[in-house]
């Protein structure tokens, strides 16, 4: 679709085209609505991440913790969005050897205890499971603050991402 398509759109059709960008929060998406006609695609993705740096901080939680873990249980039961396959399939963390599954099983499990969220990486950002897997064991280092900002800087990508698949400029 081309973002003059999506300018033109019903309220009903932007929500249900734009609703998943942001997992599991089609908030993100309606609270744009008023925002269009959109003049790039860059500019719609800047409004709904001034949008998200905006919300409560509950709302930013509850968008963080939105987010699958990677190659967790989400993964497991086949509950993962489109999104959220084809994003960890990309790197194989569908298909993990059982050493790579209990390193990623034990950073998920550390991440979430000492943080309460799970570990959002931006996968496009990374071209291994190896990589991913070192910035997740980097991330266990940080205060509470720093991996919320983290986090939400990590959903900036992955949304920036989806955006990217789903518009043409034009």
């Amino acid at each position: 679709m081309t973002l003059a398509e999506l300018n033109a759109l019903d309220r009903a059709s932007y929500l249900e085209f734009l609703g998943g960008v942001f997992e599991h929060s089609p908030w993100v998406a309606e609270r744009a609505w008023n925002d269009r006609p959109f003049t790039s695609v860059q500019s719609l993705h800047d409004r709904m991440m001034q949008l998200v740096q905006k919300a409560s901080r509950p709302e930013q939680l509850a968008l963080i913790r939105a987010h699958p873990e990677l190659a967790g249980r989400e993964a497991n039961a086949g509950s993962l969005t489109a999104d959220s396959t084809g994003e960890q399939e990309r790197l194989g963390f569908t298909a993990l050897t059982r050493g790579e599954f209990e390193r990623i099983e034990q950073l998920n499990r550390g991440y979430r205890e000492k943080f309460g969220i799970p570990c959002i990486v931006a996968l496009r950002l990374h071209a291994g499971r190896a990589s991913v897997m070192t910035e997740m064991e980097r991330r266990l280092a940080n205060d509470k603050e720093t991996e919320l900002r983290d986090a939400l800087e990590q959903i900036a990508h992955i949304t920036r991402g989806r955006l990217d698949g789903l518009l043409e400029e034009g």
